[in-house]
């Protein structure tokens, strides 16, 4: 969206809400923005804040603020062509109309986000397009209204009413937006896949369009869309006629959703492939107002899944430069607490009460294993790795030596699992023959 603000007074800002991973404040000057605070705070599993990486606060508000100049920006999405022609994605853009009359008109107009811009940490002056002098962790976007299904209750049974959606107007679409590019060990189209009978199996593949088996570490021909909800305590993974009457937007709009939500998958995708690095999935949130599609909410090493393969001992390992990695971490490391937390998920899911709160009541009980604590040498690695994304932001992705850096990380982390007490385990989640 197009705001026009060169400053703000940050002494002035007041709190509107704290998040596990992001805190937002009011803007004085505008009502109608919001200022984003990244943290170094991260979350797994919807447990909220439970650990801290050292640089991840700014390298996430500059990946953010990146991805998204690039999104609105009409001279980026001719690169992306060129980029979809390098790695063979041309068949796919040229079989689907909408894709194609979609980036036709995003190379002239860009993609519309709520982004305004970074903001300079000591002055408060924006950047919408560079970078600040030193990259931070704030950023200035527009705000939308957030509606939450209001929870319904019939004897033993509760689900969500998502009604008023259909009267709104300047609001976030209730859902998540999972665009992949292949299957990783932790997707959870995955998970769903394996619990289901042959003949459930069959219909879920025709529901993502998708031929044969789903086996992990496997990429796709062509990108696909899937959706959780947003809003309900736990995010749910639905169909794509759930998705669409739960939006409260008509059916070819909802359509441009899907086609803009893959194609700016692919810029992301773009951005990646620089730092030698494979997106396999991330997801999207898109607001509405007007009749007028805009994305919203942030995009960062928290949402995206993206690899470097490590070749050893015959094995090609997936390394993971994202959240995942921490996912991973704790199962391996902490699988008791894992187990603990997936039990609180099943009795949140039976009665509708809040996952957090069961879990905390768990733990404080001794039912549950308490949040386990990072072992140093591991948490060292992902600072690592933040600090090597954040130095490509900061060069623009020139004159680096981005691939060769990642891949001795990726070395140094895979060293790292294979010393642990179940490296078996390691290897079934993340590497191949």
């Amino acid at each position: 969206m197009s705001v026009q603000i060169d400053q703000i007074d940050l002494d002035r800002k007041e709190e509107y809400y704290t998040g596990s991973v992001q805190n937002i404040y009011t803007v004085a000057e505008n009502e109608d923005l919001l200022i984003s605070e990244t943290t170094v705070g991260g979350s797994v599993f919807d447990v909220g804040t439970i650990f801290s990486i050292a640089g991840s606060d700014t390298a996430r508000a500059a990946f953010r603020h990146l991805i998204y100049r690039n999104l609105m920006d009409p001279r980026s999405w001719v690169e992306v062509e060129k980029y979809l022609a390098d790695i063979g994605g041309q068949a796919s853009l040229n079989a689907s109309t909408s894709l194609k009359s979609t980036l036709e008109d995003l190379k002239q107009n860009g993609l519309r986000t709520h982004h305004v811009g970074m903001i300079e940490a000591t002055t408060g002056r924006i950047f919408s397009t560079g970078n600040p002098p030193e990259l931070s962790n704030l950023t200035l976007i527009s705000k939308f209204q957030v509606k939450k299904p209001e929870p319904k209750k019939v004897m033993q049974w509760h689900f969500y009413d998502y009604e008023q959606y259909h009267h709104l107007d300047g609001y976030v679409i209730p859902l998540e937006y999972i665009v992949r590019f292949g299957v990783t060990s932790g997707s959870s189209i995955l998970r769903k896949y394996n619990a289901l009978s042959e003949k459930g199996r069959q219909m879920y593949m025709q529901e993502l369009g998708l031929d044969g088996d789903l086996v992990q570490w496997t990429q796709f021909g062509s990108p696909i869309i899937d959706f959780t909800t947003k809003y309900e305590p736990e995010d749910r993974n639905i169909n794509r006629q759930e998705a669409v009457m739960m939006a409260g937007i008509e059916g070819d709009l909802f359509a441009q959703t899907m086609t803009r939500a893959i194609l700016a998958s692919y810029m992301v995708s773009w951005v990646f492939n620089k730092m030698g690095l494979y997106l396999w999935d991330l997801k999207w949130e898109i607001a509405t107002r007007d009749g007028e599609l805009i994305f919203v909410d942030t995009i960062d090493t928290d949402s995206v899944r993206a690899t470097l393969a490590v070749e050893r001992d015959g094995h090609h390992y997936y390394v993971h430069f994202n959240k995942q990695a921490m996912r991973d971490y704790y199962k391996i490391a902490a699988s008791d607490w894992y187990a603990d937390v997936n039990a609180a998920k099943k009795e949140a899911a039976r009665t509708g009460a809040a996952f957090t709160s069961i879990l905390k009541a768990g733990q404080d009980a001794g039912k549950y294993a308490p949040t386990p604590e990072i072992d140093e040498r591991f948490m060292a690695l992902q600072e690592r790795k933040f600090s090597m994304i954040k130095r490509f932001i900061s060069e623009e992705g020139r004159g680096g030596q981005y691939r060769e850096e990642a891949l001795e990380i990726a070395n140094a982390e895979v060293d790292y699992f294979l010393s642990t007490d179940k490296p078996d385990l390691y290897k079934e989640m993340n590497a191949i023959d």
